[in-house]
């Protein structure tokens, strides 16, 4: 049974709670009633101090959920709407994985979002350098999971390393 998680307050629940009574649409968060999880294919527990951000099939911030305050010392106002790589200037340090490839930009490297946006697939355990207007450059571990409905998009778990 598959397992979802809010990325607004990091709970985790199953398959079989999201559809739990008459209706077959899925719910929001049991927990914080978000208005939408993301399915996790595998058993997988974020830090305590990763910072989640929700964002559309174009890369756009759709919502800055848990931790992300304390990371980037931005604001949902401040990232809403605006590109997750511009925004929180990320900077992949090992984008290259051997997976398939997405390099927009020509630079011969992998981004693990455009990754995740084209095929469809996850990107977990990337090294990346966040630069957010705010705050002072940090390096984290980045987990990307695609969106698994008609309209795309995906979420992003940044925890800081050190």
């Amino acid at each position: 049974m598959p397992f979802f998680i809010c990325p607004s307050c990091g709970n985790r629940e199953s398959g079989g709670d999201r559809t739990a009574g008459f209706s077959t649409r899925p719910k929001g968060c049991s927990k914080c009633g978000f208005g939408f999880v993301f399915e996790l294919l595998d058993d997988y527990y974020p830090a305590p101090n990763a910072a989640f951000f929700v964002c559309d099939q174009t890369g756009r911030v759709l919502d800055a959920g848990k931790g992300s305050y304390e990371l980037t010392g931005l604001t949902d106002e401040d990232v809403i709407g605006r590109p997750v790589k511009d925004v929180l200037g990320l900077r992949w340090v090992d984008p290259g994985d051997g997976g398939p490839e997405a390099d927009t930009d020509g630079d011969g490297e992998t981004d693990p979002i455009e990754t995740s946006l084209e095929w469809g697939v996850r990107s977990l355990g990337k090294r990346v350098a966040v630069k957010s207007e705010n705050e002072s450059a940090a390096e984290a571990i980045a987990d990307v999971f695609p969106a698994y409905d008609d309209d795309g998009g995906l979420m992003i778990v940044l925890t800081p390393e050190g």
